[in-house]
């Protein structure tokens, strides 16, 4: 391609790439900017899919990053409803379903993740639901807005109570639709925020109804006429159902990049990638949820699913593929709106990292949900989540950024500035 316009290639319809194709052209890239989405839908958010979206409370346009009118004006090629399904290195294309082949000079891989499959009898049925894309949102929200089969005293059977799960039982339950949850862990998010923070979203879903089933899983589901009609358990419990929501978590899609022989990280998987989102090719780089970055001091990858991680990854893997000089170091970030309650999460630190949890609020603040939580390893602020408690990130990033042992008396006094713990 010497001497051709450079082409700057994008694959992945979701947030992460459309931000990409947008900051190419805020940074004043002239050549084409082609993106590639197996979806036919234009690029969109995710996080409306399991709030407003789900609920009915928002249309369809709203969910889009850009107007569809948006692409053509900025001279963004789009190549809707049509995978990529291989990356020729050597040639520098990407062949697509239908046989065409695109060139590139950079490539983005943004081709997020896909739902975990419950791999037991009885997923066939009509009525088993994933939630992921557009469509799938479509179709859960048929159900739950009454649209579906007229089978009201049945509950949604959700199984995982992950972030995804919580906040389509939250809906579920605004809309009047019964829920039960099978979690094999002993509290909701336990591998994410542990036991403590873990119970307080028990007590928060069990004041608005829904039915806890912890330490087991769905074994199979059982129909009838073809539809979902009840679950049975790992431990021996037969639930009836309306419906059954797969919430396990997600894998990242990484078939095309391992095709092409680009390393993957090993732990959480993913592409693995630099500081500047590039991959093992120096061509082709990846960002949102499909990217494992690279840790500091050989600390392995990191792979972040959340919506901030895809809203600022796929800029900087733009002004990356661009030649500016990127490093990639943000806190991971994560927002979730569940009935009249509303969180930030930022930082990282699963069970096992940390070796305590400080609460900033009185235990009765704590039982109002009106709170933060800070965990800590060995005095250092790792991760804080603010419960119902506003304007409060920039100091909780800055005290997880600082790495130094904070005075834990005064994190949590809710009267001392967050900001004081900062300052030398």
């Amino acid at each position: 391609m010497d001497g051709a316009t450079p082409t700057f290639l994008i694959i992945g319809g979701g947030l992460a790439g459309a931000k990409a194709a947008q900051t190419l052209r805020e940074e004043n890239f002239t050549g084409r900017v082609i993106l590639v989405s197996d979806e036919h839908a234009h690029p969109y958010e995710r996080p409306p899919l399991s709030k407003d979206y789900l609920l009915g409370r928002a249309e369809r346009d709203s969910v889009y990053v850009h107007e569809p009118a948006w692409y053509a004006h900025h001279r963004i090629e789009l190549h809707l409803g049509q995978p990529a399904v291989a990356i020729d290195r050597a040639a520098r294309e990407v062949r697509l379903g239908d046989g065409a082949r695109l060139p590139y000079d950079a490539l983005l891989l943004a081709t997020g993740a896909e739902p975990r499959r419950l791999g037991i009898p009885g997923t066939d049925l009509a009525g088993v639901h994933h939630l992921r894309r557009l469509s799938h949102a479509d179709h859960l929200r048929g159900v739950l807005t009454g649209v579906g089969p007229d089978r009201d005293g049945d509950p949604l059977v959700i199984a995982g109570a992950g972030w995804i799960g919580l906040e389509v039982a939250a809906a579920a339950r605004s809309l009047g639709v019964p829920v039960t949850v099978v979690e094999p862990a002993p509290t909701p998010l336990h591998h994410v925020l542990g036991p403590e923070v873990g119970e307080v979203f028990t007590a928060l879903h069990r004041d608005h109804g829904v039915s806890f089933h912890f330490g087991t899983r769905l074994q199979a589901i059982h129909g009838r006429d073809g539809m979902v009609a009840g679950v049975l358990t790992e431990d021996g419990r037969r639930l009836p159902a309306r419906a059954v929501l797969a919430a396990i978590g997600a894998t990242p899609r990484t078939s095309l990049a391992a095709a092409a022989g680009l390393e993957l990280a090993g732990e959480g998987g993913g592409i693995a990638v630099d500081a500047a989102l590039r991959t093992s090719d120096p061509r082709i780089f990846a960002a949102g949820d499909v990217a494992a970055v690279a840790l500091p001091e050989g600390a392995g990858h990191r792979r972040v699913e959340h919506w901030a991680n895809a809203l600022h990854s796929g800029p900087a893997a733009a002004r990356a593929m661009l030649g500016q000089r990127v490093t990639w170091d943000r806190v991971p970030y994560f927002f979730s709106d569940q009935y009249d309650t509303g969180l930030e999460y930022s930082g990282w630190a699963p069970p096992g990292t940390y070796d305590r949890v400080v609460w900033r609020g009185s235990p009765q603040d704590v039982a109002e949900r009106r709170f933060i939580a800070f965990w800590l390893a060995e005095g250092r602020v790792l991760a804080g989540l603010n419960m119902n408690v506003w304007d409060v990130t920039g100091p909780i990033q800055a005290l997880i950024r600082s790495g130094r042992p904070v005075d834990e008396k005064a994190l949590a006094d809710p009267d001392v500035p967050l900001a004081s713990l900062i300052e030398d």
